[in-house]
């Protein structure tokens, strides 16, 4: 709805967000000045010796009023994680930084942090509350300096600055400043109780959704404008680049880096920092496949209320740029900006992430150890092993080693099952990237067995079509074939999915199926999740698919905000190596921890 009244009239919408938000200020002011008042009456009544139980209580409610309101404007926000950065370290960066401020005519930054995060962020934080002023941070991640060349890099610092532009940008960061105090104020008074706490409450139920709600609308226009800003100062094409850049190398370092890194505890007991490599990988061209692949499913995404950015297709879209892949990727990162003792950030932050985690990886590790001694069990009996054994070979050596050559077992696999579907899966994948023929091929018989795995097998199929491979024409007829066939796959999965999140979630559930072993794995992988305190698991009995393995994943988060929460279950949905598709759930209003101690078992995991 908000969206539509900003459509229809721009200003009108502002000035109804502004008066909207005059009216949280108001009800805050208002109770101030309430709680003050009848202090100013209660407490002479009591000084003159007037004890009466009415004024007692009046006293302690208008002190919790006065103590409620100073606490909603005087709401603290931390500021970012970070490692601060200095002009005088970093004079390159500083400079870009200055010539885009006089461009925007924008406030200035007044810090600069480095962390470890695969993003960038500009935060406007208010200094002292609702009525305080605010202190401009800029977050720079180290991935994405490794990732994106300089013109790439500069693009993403320009839309970052972008929020901040002129009198709309003003207006905008006003109002996230106002959303951030309203949402940290009403988080801190939820376990509040009394009779004043649950007034306040009452008010935050109702004012504080439909304040996110209307202001979503402002958020997300935003978000254009400050891409529009960054392709006037850095150009469309390099900050259409940079969008579609950030989305196949951040889900490459997803997939395909942390997983090989982790792997290195096989060999080492200790912890072994990963920024020295994820530099020298990030350096490297893109699989075509998987770039290909990655690029298809963020243009699906489609822009929702989970998050105020737009999806990929829609920035495109209002960039008026194509949504193809870089015909050049960034080679070598803008690591430089930060002057010439660079270097020596990520020496600073390998040794961070070795300290941060070293219980994890000693646990790794211990787990790795496990992991070689199974391996070896089932080499030992390599003669007399099943296809179902031989591909769970193949798995625990690319655990161990994620470029481990497996290709034998799994067409040893295949000799004993023709058609089993995790060594067709694990063949496809080590086949070369000039044999499509070969893969094709393999693809139409993993279609054909009617596996749980058709939904991946087309996309695979109809990825491998569209990259451009020397010796290969474009093939019409495979490709129109490939894609009914994920339409279907992909109707197929909706119903499923619909099945595993909707609200019943206790329904059709039972113990998980998981051996001791994929347990053990799943332990291990959620032990590098610092913030996982606690872990539950079910299965959930489809109707759409009666014999795939499916789950629900609980887990208790009690130190993160829900934004974050909702970014690390969707990140755990696609990285943790259950047997079949999960849902990813965090313990908060739906469902409560009451409701998942009462009827998902005992914990699989806890810290």
């Amino acid at each position: 709805m908000s969206e539509h009244d900003s459509a229809d009239n721009s200003r009108r919408y502002r000035l109804g967000v502004a008066a909207f938000a005059a009216l949280g200020y108001a009800w805050v002011l208002g109770c101030l000045a309430l709680g003050a008042g009848l202090l100013a009456w209660v407490i002479p009544q009591l000084l003159y010796g007037r004890f009466r139980l009415a004024l007692v209580v009046a006293l302690v409610g208008s002190a919790g009023l006065v103590w409620v309101s100073i606490r909603a404007l005087w709401v603290r926000v931390d500021e970012p994680k970070g490692m601060e950065i200095t002009a005088l370290e970093a004079p390159e960066l500083f400079e870009a930084l200055e010539r885009m401020r006089r461009k925007i005519k924008g406030p200035p930054i007044h810090h600069v942090y480095l962390n470890d995060e695969f993003n960038a962020s500009i935060q406007q934080l208010p200094r002292y509350g609702l009525l305080g002023g605010a202190v401009n941070y800029l977050t720079i991640g180290l991935p994405l300096l490794l990732a994106l060349d300089r013109p790439r890099f500069l693009a993403v610092l320009a839309h970052e600055y972008g929020h901040l532009r002129g009198d709309h940008g003003r207006f905008a960061a006003w109002i996230y400043r106002t959303r951030l105090s309203w949402m940290r104020l009403n988080s801190s008074l939820e376990d509040d109780e009394g009779a004043v706490a649950v007034a306040t409450q009452a008010f935050m139920r109702w004012y504080f959704p439909r304040f996110v709600a209307k202001t979503f609308a402002l958020a997300r226009q935003d978000e254009y404008e400050a891409d529009r800003i960054a392709g006037k100062l850095l150009g469309r094409d390099v900050t259409a680049a940079a969008l579609i850049e950030i989305e196949v190398r951040g889900e490459w370092l997803n997939d395909n880096f942390w997983g090989g890194h982790w792997s290195e505890a096989a060999g080492n007991p200790l912890p072994v920092g990963p920024y020295r490599a994820m530099r020298k990988r990030l350096a490297e061209v893109p699989e075509a496949t998987f770039a290909n692949d990655a690029l298809r499913q963020a243009l699906k995404r489609i822009s929702n209320v989970d998050d105020t950015h737009p999806g990929l297709r829609d920035r495109l879209e209002a960039l008026d740029a194509v949504p193809t892949l870089p015909a050049e990727w960034s080679r070598g990162g803008a690591l430089a900006l930060l002057g010439s003792e660079a270097k020596r950030w990520v020496a600073h932050f390998d040794k961070q992430w070795c300290r941060d985690n070293a219980g994890e990886w000693k646990r790794h590790h211990g787990w790795l150890g496990r992991v070689r001694d199974r391996a070896q069990t089932l080499q030992a009996r390599m003669a007399q092993a099943s296809a179902a054994e031989l591909v769970e070979l193949a798995r625990l050596q690319r655990h161990l080693d994620p470029r481990a050559e497996v290709r034998g077992l799994y067409e040893t696999a295949l000799e004993r099952s023709t058609d089993h579907p995790g060594a067709l899966r694990g063949l496809v994948q080590c086949l070369p990237a000039d044999d499509r023929d070969g893969k094709m091929l393999l693809l139409h018989r993993l279609w054909e067995a009617g596996s749980s795995d058709r939904y991946w097998t087309a996309r695979t199929a109809l990825a491998e079509l569209e990259t451009p491979r020397l010796g290969y024409d474009h093939d019409a007829a495979a490709f129109k074939q490939w894609r009914k066939r994920l339409e279907r796959a992909q109707e197929s999965e909706e119903r499923a999915w619909e099945e595993l999140s909707g609200t019943s979630f206790f329904s059709q559930t039972t113990r998980h199926d998981l051996s001791p072993f994929e347990l053990e794995e799943l332990q291990a992988e959620l032990v590098r999740y610092s913030d996982v305190e606690r872990c539950w698991l079910v299965r959930k009995n489809l109707r759409e698919h009666p014999q795939r393995r499916a789950y629900l994943v609980f887990v208790d988060l009690p130190d993160m905000d829900d934004g974050s929460r909702y970014q690390l279950c969707r990140a755990l949905e696609r990285q943790l190596s259950l047997p079949g598709p999960a849902l990813v759930l965090w313990a908060g209003e739906s469902p409560t921890l009451k409701e998942i101690q009462r009827s998902a078992f005992d914990p699989v995991f806890t810290r």
